[in-house]
């Protein structure tokens, strides 16, 4: 029987990754390019520069397909998932008018204004890379969080007026929107000559990356949550109505139509912090962690697992290194520090830090919605750390998964195509296949505890007193 493969595409905030697997879920090959630095021209301005979500996919497409041991006439699909919240303005022809808006940009927290003449469309990172893939001006409904005039009941573009009004984007200068797991369209010869992937492929709609994460996490039942260790952390449940109105999380679109993705608060520039932390330590620590055979994060995990207790002697961290929009004077901060701190101490403290502030945030979602869980997936990049793992399920105090694809938004945009295509009937089929476990985590019950009431008696406290001189120092340095 000839081998069939699938292209599962994760565009990501950091990087552009391609990954080919078999039907099995197993990966044959892949390419990763990292995008360019971001562009702030302007307070609040938040750009992608050039044609950078583009071009670093391109890249990394022919690293995939120059590295793929297979044939390329065996490849039946390319599932499609790019950063959800950002923002593409579009020309007549598709092409870019002006740098794609990142997630972090004031502008897309605000309905869209028309100040640019060339601008014939408005769509989403998914929208614009499935035109340059297809020359459709088609998108996956499911990407369409935030400022859109879309009905999230019947995940279609809204029949009010006063909707578009509001959003002010006329319904001409949208895409026409398609359930996740539908074709919206084939690889052109363009595209298969800038990407290195054959042409005539069809490309599927996924969802948002967070849904197609939890997808590709293998979360389908309602007693699994996933963490999503990214440059924002995000911790989900699966959900079954489209509750409006919640306090303590907001609802988004599944991957899997008709479905929805509870996602509760979480943390900005997350795992980004541990990459600030281990450049503040420069040459340094990368020449001492190259002569061990490690990446600097490796060294600093095994580092703090060695000598570094549990609450790191007294050390926290406070994770607001990017404030929300209306608490503005909120910064990150380390707190506790004396003597004995070592950047070990301070490396783990972030690390407890984000556990602690995810478990804060995953119990209030769950206390509203009246659910348990009875396990945990841990996904992304931070999920590599053993070290992060173990803080977690201590934290959560609960059996805590890692699995071999843990960059899982990819293996999600490949089950939404191995449905799509009929290789498999439904995604609990799909998923039983395709998602293996590689790695399992128990809680230690004697640091569990310790984790407890360290979170519950003093860490989630100490913004309510650290806030009123943070509001007062705001207006010396912000000015």
């Amino acid at each position: 029987m000839v081998e069939k493969y699938i292209i599962g595409i994760d565009g990501g905030s950091q990087s552009s990754k391609v990954v080919i697997f078999d039907l099995n879920g197993n990966e044959v090959s892949r390419g990763q390019e990292r995008l360019q630095p971001m562009s702030t021209p302007d307070h609040g301005v938040v750009e992608h520069p050039g044609d950078d979500l583009w071009d670093s996919l391109c890249k990394a497409s022919q690293k995939a397909m120059g590295s793929f041991p297979g044939n390329e006439e065996d490849i039946i699909g390319i599932g499609l998932c790019t950063i959800r919240f950002n923002r593409c303005l579009l020309k007549m022809d598709g092409t870019l008018a002006s740098p794609a808006i990142s997630w972090m940009d004031d502008r897309v927290s605000k309905p869209y204004e028309h100040k640019n003449d060339d601008v014939a469309y408005v769509t989403t990172s998914s929208g614009y890379i499935t035109h340059r893939f297809t020359n459709e001006f088609k998108d996956t409904n499911a990407n369409y969080m935030g400022m859109w005039p879309i009905d999230t009941d019947t995940w279609q573009w809204s029949d009010s007026d006063e909707v578009f009004d509001y959003y002010n984007i006329p319904q001409d200068m949208l895409f026409t929107i398609q359930d996740p797991g539908t074709i919206l369209g084939n690889v052109t010869d363009k595209a298969a000559k800038e990407t290195g992937i054959p042409a005539n492929i069809p490309v599927i709609a996924t969802a948002n990356d967070k849904a197609v994460e939890a997808l590709g996490s293998g979360i389908i039942s309602s007693h699994s949550a996933l963490v999503s260790l990214g440059t924002y952390i995000a911790g989900m449940i699966l959900g079954q109505e489209n509750t409006k109105n919640s306090k303590s999380f907001w609802t988004n679109f599944a991957s899997i139509p008709g479905e929805y993705l509870y996602e509760s608060n979480g943390i900005r520039r997350g795992m980004w912090t541990v990459s600030w932390f281990t450049d503040l330590y420069g040459e340094e620590l990368t020449v001492t962690a190259r002569k061990h055979g490690m990446s600097p994060e490796e060294f600093l995990n095994e580092e703090a697992a060695k000598s570094v207790p549990p609450g790191s002697d007294g050390l926290m961290t406070v994770l607001d290194w990017l404030p929300p929009a209306d608490k503005p004077f909120k910064k990150g901060m380390m707190i506790g520090l004396d003597s004995r701190h070592t950047r070990a101490h301070m490396y783990q403290s972030i690390l407890e830090g984000i556990a602690m502030t995810m478990k804060t945030n995953m119990d209030s979602m769950l206390d509203e919605v009246d659910q348990n869980i009875k396990e945990m997936v841990i996904s992304g990049g931070g999920s590599n750390s053993d070290l992060m793992m173990q803080i977690l399920s201590n934290v959560f105090g609960l059996p805590t998964k890692r699995n071999v694809t843990n960059g899982s938004a990819s293996l999600g945009a490949a089950i939404n195509v191995a449905v799509a295509l009929n290789v498999y009937s439904t995604y609990e089929e799909a998923t039983k296949h395709m998602v293996k476990v590689k790695d399992m985590f128990h809680p230690e019950e004697d640091k569990h505890a310790f984790y407890t009431r360290m979170n519950n008696e003093v860490y989630q406290h100490i913004s309510a007193y650290t806030d009123g001189i943070l509001r007062k120092s705001y207006s010396f340095f912000n000015s």
